[in-house]
């Protein structure tokens, strides 16, 4: 008999890579995926499972709680992974409230329905739910920043630094304490920086090579030396796999590229493959576009995850480093302006 995930979220970039991965690896898995279809969230990331006998998509906000309840008396689902959130820092300068409508009320209501359908009482699930787990996907950025030296591990302590990073810390929590407080079966990941296929354009990688490839400047914040720890975004769906089936109710696990690099190595790496793919006019090089902007408000300065635990408790392991994964991403954006301009 098929179980049937809740995935939210799941027309945003790491959902989008994560459904197909998943129903193409599990046959006894039914995925509904819930999304609100904000400008993040596009269907046709999903065109290769939009007809697939086991996916459904329903257009809906995760904060609607008479959707979720009715959802969850539809499908009578065995598992949540909770990827939908509001996630890009300059739009939580500018307008936090929606930051903390999706990423803390969305998570509540989706955790509490969750409980409510998958428990008789506090520490004691349904039979038909003993094994039911919710998985909440969240950032690095809820540690805050770090120094020269150091890396990020499930016992950081939480220093958010911007509206953003602040709603996840306390969706973080949230998940937490209902592990504390009723035994419910969670589990959280803290990833690091992802990138790949299908991340909108307004993401640091894709905003490099979509300047680069229409001749325009390519903006990079500050003097460029921030400092990121980059995952691969198949990488981390196999982590949130393995997180899923095999990491222990409760825990938390750090998962990272173990790729740092500051933003101005990521943009001189995207130039040099793009400088071997599609030449520029006169044998320019496309790093003659980089220009420095205005740093971002409270721009943290370093990220880097220790991912110790979840490769060595649950086996994972990265199977990109940055050089690999770096030429498929750009390769995958050109193939998409290719069909763009196609007649």
């Amino acid at each position: 008999m098929n179980k049937t995930i809740l995935v939210t979220g799941g027309a945003g970039f790491i959902g989008a890579n994560f459904i197909p991965y998943f129903l193409n690896k599990y046959e006894a898995y039914c995925m509904v995926n819930l999304d609100k279809l904000t400008y993040a969230g596009k269907l046709d990331n999903l065109a290769e499972v939009a007809a697939h006998p086991r996916y459904r998509f329903v257009q809906g906000d995760i904060a609607d709680r008479k959707l979720v309840h009715d959802l969850f008396a539809q499908y009578n689902f065995n598992g949540v992974i909770h990827f939908a959130a509001e996630s890009h820092v300059d739009n939580s300068i500018t307008g936090p409230a929606n930051f903390v409508k999706t990423n803390i009320e969305g998570t509540f209501v989706l955790i509490d329905e969750a409980r409510l359908h998958w428990m008789e009482q506090p520490f004691v699930p349904k039979s038909i739910h003993q094994g039911s787990r919710f998985l909440h996907i969240s950032t690095d950025e809820v540690y805050g920043t770090l120094g020269p030296t150091g890396l990020f591990t499930e016992e950081t302590p939480y220093a958010p630094n911007s509206p953003y990073s602040a709603t996840k810390a306390s969706s973080d929590f949230l998940v937490r304490s209902y592990v504390e407080t009723y035994g419910f079966n969670a589990v959280i990941i803290n990833c690091s920086n992802n990138y790949g296929p299908k991340q909108h354009p307004e993401k640091l990688i894709p905003t490099i090579i979509r300047h680069a490839l229409a001749g325009k400047p390519i903006p990079i914040y500050g003097d460029g030396l921030n400092i990121r720890d980059w995952l691969y975004v198949e990488d981390h769906c196999k982590g949130i796999d393995l997180a899923f089936h095999q990491g222990k109710q409760g825990e938390k696990y750090n998962i990272g590229g173990k790729n740092e690099r500051t933003n101005l190595a990521v943009v001189h790496k995207i130039c040099a493959i793009l400088d071997e793919k599609i030449l520029l006019p006169q044998g320019k090089s496309y790093a003659t576009l980089i220009t420095f902007v205005k740093d971002r408000p409270g721009h943290d300065k370093r990220y880097a995850i220790d991912a110790h635990k979840i490769e060595n408790e649950l086996g994972w392991q990265a199977a990109e480093n940055f050089d690999t994964g770096m030429l498929k991403t750009v390769e995958w954006y050109i193939e998409q302006l290719d069909r763009q301009i196609a007649p």
